[in-house]
């Protein structure tokens, strides 16, 4: 995208957009970014001189890229809220939500809803996300899946019942209580203050970690609130850098410089109901390092 074009141009204005789109198909920062390259060069070699809609054009080309990657993939995390297999989130400063983030996020709720989505088939996946998310109407959704309008709404019915018995949370919106109530969270684990853990833990809290490729030091998914508590442990000499992860409050986990883990969090009435922590430092380094400001250091 290197020539200065109208249709340059054109998708250049749309990049953010489009980029949410693919976030939200896949999961995965790098893999939505490829996908958008790959849309590029099939954009360029069409004629969009008819086009009236070029965003809801341009949007259908992002997504049947996205939908050859979904279906093309071979491991789809098939019952993802067991296997503690985490998608990339989105971190941004403690402070504020980057412009670029908010059009990555849409109306995110947090990485559980991610996990839901990874559960899903392809085509369903494609059909809830384009219209329950983007607006776009079934019609225009029935020629990317190869079905017909009807099948399409079928189809986002289908993955919206499996969204709402999830039964995903909605967090606190006030971003600062929630982060006090994260700060209470780390200051009880801290001081190896149990009961001070339990207070800030909704009974049925949820904590998933994702190791990588490391060998899995706990549980990948440990549920309930003394349980979590029990996990819940100090790391000498680690500082703990305020960020939002996926709009929430959350925290990347650094030692010596190097950042080697990241916990979003999600807070509803105050108290924490899920964990969502990634302990792979290659992956977290390559997450953070744009809200660090280096490749990787402080």
């Amino acid at each position: 995208m290197t020539k200065n074009t109208p249709l340059t141009d054109r998708f250049e204005q749309h990049r953010d957009h489009l980029r949410g789109v693919a976030y939200r198909m896949l999961g995965s920062l790098p893999e939505a970014d490829d996908a958008l390259q790959e849309a590029w060069i099939r954009v360029s070699r069409a004629d969009p001189d008819e086009v009236e809609n070029m965003r809801g054009w341009l949007t259908t080309v992002v997504a049947r890229v996205c939908l050859n990657l979904l279906r093309s993939r071979t491991r789809r995390r098939e019952e993802s809220l067991e296997a503690g297999a985490l998608p990339d989130p989105v971190v941004s400063p403690s402070s504020e939500l980057q412009p670029e983030d908010e059009a990555l996020l849409a109306d995110s709720v947090g990485l559980a809803l991610f996990i839901v989505l990874d559960t899903l088939s392809p085509a369903e996946r494609l059909a809830f996300v384009l219209h329950d998310t983007f607006g776009l109407p079934f019609d225009e959704i029935a020629p990317i899946v190869g079905r017909s309008s009807e099948a399409a709404r079928q189809l986002a019915s289908r993955a919206r019942r499996r969204v709402r018995s999830a039964d995903v949370p909605t967090p606190d919106a006030d971003v600062a209580a929630q982060r006090r109530v994260v700060d209470a969270f780390f200051r009880a684990a801290r001081q190896g203050d149990f009961e001070g853990l339990l207070r800030v833990l909704d009974p049925d809290v949820v904590l998933r970690s994702d190791f990588g490729p490391r060998r899995q030091l706990a549980p990948p998914v440990v549920r309930g609130a003394e349980a979590v508590a029990r996990n819940a442990r100090d790391i000498p000499g680690a500082e703990l850098l305020p960020v939002l992860i996926n709009g929430m409050a959350g925290v990347v986990v650094i030692v010596k410089g190097q950042p080697i883990s990241m916990m979003g969090f999600t807070v509803r009435g105050n108290r924490v109901v899920e964990i969502d922590a990634i302990a792979d430092p290659e992956r977290v380094s390559r997450l953070v390092s744009p809200v660090l400001g280096t490749e990787g250091t402080p």
